[in-house]
């Protein structure tokens, strides 16, 4: 009686027992799961404050430019939790290439480099581990040049208006200068406090001039006559054009099919109407570019513009820029538009300097790059650039062609210049839309001879003052050949 009462109560327990070892093994495969691939996702989230007290619980690398100078650095905050603060000296001058490293996120270089910057990538954890026995950030030197920065960023706020400017060396694709304006103070975005940092980031991102946005890499652009550079390249490399062959330039142009004429500048004739093509070049003449459109046909246009990087979406230096583009399909009134830099071709301030910049180096299109090293604070070199080529876009017959004929262009604004730097150009006024003033845009490389700078400037609607591209082109190149 009694064995078969026991065997009744130890039914029930040896069930019991059974459901609380499956619960105990399912906690204990739980907490294994959130540990080995759950705690990056843990790790990243904004709500942990852990993860945010070790961000800044030490100091992280300096970005430097290549002069040395210090444009982002870390200082201590005299208390906890948070240690160290980011301080950007001249924060609005560089806030383009810097970007900004808050509580919640980061832009800029400071994210794009965040890995040897808060010393967190394996080789330089590695090294400092073995050296000091902590973790120390990397120090992060650009290609940026103090004083060509300093050039193109005053030169924009001086006109007061929206633009960018991009500045290349042709021979290697190293960034001289990365300027987007209006800017902002990264410092506004390092505080802690929490309800000040969301009150700035709001007001920053409701700003209509956009200080936040990268125009220098991120904001699209119609290429206007910046894109007969392309063009003519196009039709050099086809065989059918030279610089001395006369091309057919109306006064008025009606397109194929359609009721649209087209006009040239001023509703000026180019010429006797049968200019030759570097002539047409020199004085933008639109419809002998939109003639050679159609005679050369959506394709070839298409494979000389992806030649040069349009449609490439690619390329991040380490920056990610947003690709320039260039139509897939259009009919042949589109294909005339396009010739010229208007229907859907749309460009970034660094592609218009890319333009000139293979032009300048014989053909070769290098990759731009901002990172020339990284270095621990002993000063040993971690990570060096070699530069690369990224694109082979034209022959080298075609690309002196073109520099002889870019040499030649007219440039209205441009007397600041100085005999003494020859330099190659092709301006343009870009349409936006019908009763919007034009956006301006140059590309240029100087010495016009010798060429060791290739600049891209766009401003956005100057009206009267469209001019002032030359001047800031100049005042750039005369920085960057100091």
């Amino acid at each position: 009686m009694a064995g078969s009462r026991a065997e009744r109560i130890d039914g029930p327990l040896r069930r019991v027992s059974r459901l609380c070892a499956a619960m105990l093994f399912l906690v204990l495969g739980h907490i294994t799961l959130v540990q080995a691939f759950g705690s990056q996702t843990l790790n990243a989230d904004r709500r942990n404050e852990r993860r945010l007290i070790t961000r800044f619980d030490h100091q992280r690398g300096d970005i430097l430019t290549y002069d040395g100078t210090p444009i982002a650095t870390s200082r201590p905050t005299g208390g906890g939790p948070y240690l160290y603060r980011r301080v950007y000296p001249d924060g609005e001058v560089y806030a383009a290439v810097t970007g900004h490293m808050s509580l919640h996120r980061s832009t800029g270089i400071e994210q794009a480099r965040d890995a040897v910057l808060s010393g967190e990538d394996p080789k330089v954890k590695v090294r400092s581990l073995v050296r000091d026995g902590e973790v120390e950030g990397a120090d992060v030197r650009l290609t940026i040049r103090d004083r060509v920065q300093r050039a193109a960023y005053e030169a924009l706020r001086a006109t007061g208006l929206a633009g960018a400017v991009v500045a290349i060396d042709p021979a290697t694709g190293a960034v001289l200068a990365l300027a987007s304006y209006p800017s902002y103070d990264p410092n506004a975005l390092t505080t802690f406090d929490a309800e000040q940092l969301a009150e700035t980031s709001e007001r920053l991102a409701r700003d209509p001039s956009q200080p936040l946005l990268n125009r220098a890499l991120n904001q699209l652009y119609p290429p206007g006559s910046t894109f007969k550079l392309v063009t003519a390249a196009a039709a050099l490399a086809s065989g059918e054009y030279t610089p001395s062959a006369l091309v057919d330039a109306p006064t008025r142009l009606r397109l194929p099919g359609t009721r649209t004429v087209l006009r040239n500048a001023g509703g000026l004739g180019c010429g006797d109407a049968r200019p030759t093509l570097t002539y047409a070049f020199q004085v933008s003449c639109n419809t002998a570019f939109a003639n050679i459109g159609l005679q050369l046909g959506q394709d070839l246009l298409r494979d000389q513009a992806e030649a040069f990087g349009f449609n490439a979406p690619d390329l991040a230096i380490p920056l990610v820029a947003t690709a320039s583009r260039y139509p897939r399909t259009m009919d042949r009134p589109q294909t005339a538009l396009s010739a010229i830099g208007h229907h859907d071709s749309r460009v970034t301030p660094l592609m218009v300097a890319m333009l000139s910049a293979a032009v300048a180096d014989s053909g070769v299109l290098m990759r731009p790059y901002l990172v020339a090293e990284v270095r621990l604070p002993d000063g040993s070199v971690v990570d060096r650039a070699d530069p690369v080529v990224y694109r082979k876009a034209l022959s080298p017959a075609v690309a002196k062609d073109l520099a002889t004929m870019m040499t030649a262009v007219p440039r209205p604004g441009s007397s600041g210049g100085s005999p003494f730097v020859p330099e190659a150009a092709r301006t343009a006024d870009s349409k936006v839309a019908p009763g919007i003033d034009d956006h301006a845009l140059i590309t240029a490389f100087a010495p016009a001879d010798a060429p060791e700078v290739a600049v891209g400037v766009v401003l956005e609607r100057p009206g009267s003052r469209a001019d002032a591209v030359s001047a800031i082109v100049h005042q750039v190149i005369l920085a960057a050949l100091e």
